[in-house]
């Protein structure tokens, strides 16, 4: 019963969002992107969370392809500390006709789809940012817990350059 009292929650404060009244130039787009490629786990090295995501440690979002093309989810983390309590949230994706591959909707409850963007994907498929048309959540994620500072200050100041508020953004710890 809890989760479904964060779920709808989770999507009241989605389209609560879509209130905003700045008007916002179009977000950039990674692309074009391997789907394929982007499949499997990836680390959450820091975020604009979500509400049931805000005290996440060890955040891992693994992405699985099925066969009639749409995308099996799965978000895991400790919630509160490294040995906090195991939380797990399934939701499936499918990409959009957007040639580019890199617009998503997101389902975390039937029948709403949430905006889900892939706005930052380096060549080697390493590290990639996932974003909203409405800046109002983010995720910088890699293949492994941690990346170099070098490399996470190019992402923030992308963030920034897209329109984003880093003011709310928070380092997911990942102790293993």
């Amino acid at each position: 019963m809890n989760c479904v009292r964060a779920l709808l929650t989770l999507l009241v404060l989605i389209n609560l969002a879509g209130c905003q009244s700045q008007h916002l130039a179009p977000i950039a787009l990674a692309g074009p992107v391997d789907i394929p490629r982007f499949m499997g786990d990836w680390y959450v090295i820091a975020h604009i969370p979500l509400p049931p995501e805000k005290q996440a440690w060890n955040g891992i979002e693994r992405y699985d392809l099925n066969e009639d093309g749409s995308i099996t989810t799965t978000f895991t983390f400790r919630k509160g500390g490294a040995d906090g309590e195991q939380k797990r949230y399934t939701p499936t994706a499918w990409v959009t006709e957007d040639p580019s591959n890199a617009v998503w909707k997101m389902q975390f409850l039937w029948p709403f789809k949430a905006d889900f963007r892939i706005v930052w994907l380096d060549e080697n498929y390493q590290t990639t940012i996932i974003g909203r048309e409405k800046r109002d959540y983010a995720w910088i994620m890699a293949r492994t817990p941690q990346i170099d500072d070098s490399t996470y200050q190019s992402m923030l100041a992308f963030l920034q350059q897209q329109g984003y508020s880093l003011e709310k953004l928070r380092r997911v710890p990942q102790q293993w």
